[in-house]
């Protein structure tokens, strides 16, 4: 069914780079001689404004729009702006169950050139006797749990016909209760893609069955942290079937966080660097690891292996480091890297840069010689008085 759910990518030759879609239509299907409303959505994604922005809908049998109501003129639609309008359509009496396509047209600047993209809308009048209601179960599973920028993952829904028993009578006719997913898509946010098409379902949903849909999720990389909402929408066993939820989405830059434990100090070039690790993150991390890189010094380990780290996990580290170049001047930069997983997503991340102090420490070597020597003296002198006795006696 749903082109329509592929937004256009499209940009005119100069200026503001716009991005078209239909953002949803009602009802679905598109009923056979009833309206139907279709929402075109515009956004500028570009640098540049757009200065006269004009839309228009052409629409292909057995869809007719009239003149006044197929075209409208926004005026000016700034960067990282979109303009969403409605237009109404009317499907022909004639019309036959399948597929139906519209044109978007839109233009940048009065007298410009016009763009234009198809969409593809359903038509028909599939409506079952079938009662069984289907129902979101529980709360949809995110892998990553929270999201970061830049991140793929998945998001995954049970639903559920609630229905607890196989018929139900209603005004004296007996009714069965299956559910039917007629279609289930996914529809994604500003810097959220949904890269799974729309489901359609190929049966029925017997009472208490249920069927999980997962789609895959990327975040853009220049996204900025907060929640954001993913619209999903199902067509049910008929149009009073139907449903639509928002879906939170969280995107959270904040990730490993290294904190040296005491003074980062070198004595006659070598000593031990002590650091807590915290993963911040609002999920746990997986395969968590630290590398410290300064020029001229040697660590070891090479790399910190931690492993995974649950959200608020302290975890505290001991590298030992020693100078290998005598050229080295103190102090001298100490990078720290940080390596982990978010989900399947691999980060590689610079977590600091830090100084690292030197210090000389001469070693006492006159004061054990002075021992030494006194207790040379001392048992020397001893020795000669016991001597100089017997010498005496004899």
């Amino acid at each position: 069914m749903l082109s329509l759910l592929s937004p256009l990518n499209a940009s005119a030759a100069d200026g503001a780079d716009l991005k078209v879609s239909i953002l949803k239509y009602e009802p679905v299907p598109a009923e056979i001689g009833e309206y139907v409303s279709v929402w075109v959505k515009v956004e500028n994604l570009g640098y540049a404004k757009a200065n006269s922005l004009s839309v228009r809908v052409v629409p292909d049998y057995p869809f007719s729009v009239s003149n006044e109501n197929s075209q409208v003129s926004i005026g000016i639609l700034a960067p990282n702006n979109a303009a969403v309008n409605e237009f109404r359509l009317y499907t022909d009496p004639s019309a036959k169950a399948g597929i139906g396509t519209i044109e978007v047209w839109y233009q940048e600047s009065e007298g410009g050139t016009w763009f234009k993209k198809e969409f593809e809308l359903r038509v028909g009048s599939d409506t079952f006797d079938s009662k069984g209601t289907v129902q979101l179960a529980g709360t949809p599973a995110k892998e990553p749990e929270v999201f970061m920028p830049g991140d793929s993952g998945t998001i995954s829904f049970t639903l559920t016909n609630s229905a607890t028993q196989y018929t139900i009578t209603v005004d004296d006719q007996q009714y069965d209760t299956n559910a039917r997913i007629q279609s289930a898509s996914l529809t994604g946010a500003e810097g959220i893609n949904v890269a799974t098409g729309t489901y359609n379902g190929n049966g029925v949903i017997g009472p208490g069955e249920s069927v999980d849909l997962t789609y895959n999720v990327h975040v853009d990389e220049d996204t900025p942290d907060g929640t954001y909402y993913l619209d999903f929408s199902i067509v049910g066993s008929s149009h009073s079937y139907n449903n639509n939820w928002r879906i939170p989405l969280q995107v959270d830059s904040s990730s490993v966080r290294v904190i040296p434990s005491k003074s980062l100090m070198l004595e006659n070039g070598a000593g031990t660097l002590e650091f807590d690790v915290a993963n911040i993150h609002p999920n746990m991390l997986s395969s968590v690891s630290v590398r410290l890189e300064s020029e001229g010094i040697e660590f070891s380990p090479a790399e910190y292996f931690i492993g995974s780290m649950d959200p608020d996990e302290l975890f505290t580290i001991e590298i030992n480091a020693k100078a290998v170049d005598d050229s080295i001047s103190f102090p001298t930069d100490l990078v720290i890297h940080a390596d982990y997983r978010n989900g399947l997503n691999q980060h590689a991340e610079q977590v600091g840069v830090r100084q690292l102090q030197h210090h000389l420490v001469e070693n006492d070597n006159s004061s054990a010689t002075y021992i030494v020597l006194l207790l040379l003296v001392v048992v020397g002198g001893g020795a000669y008085v016991l001597y100089k006795r017997k010498m005496d006696k004899e």
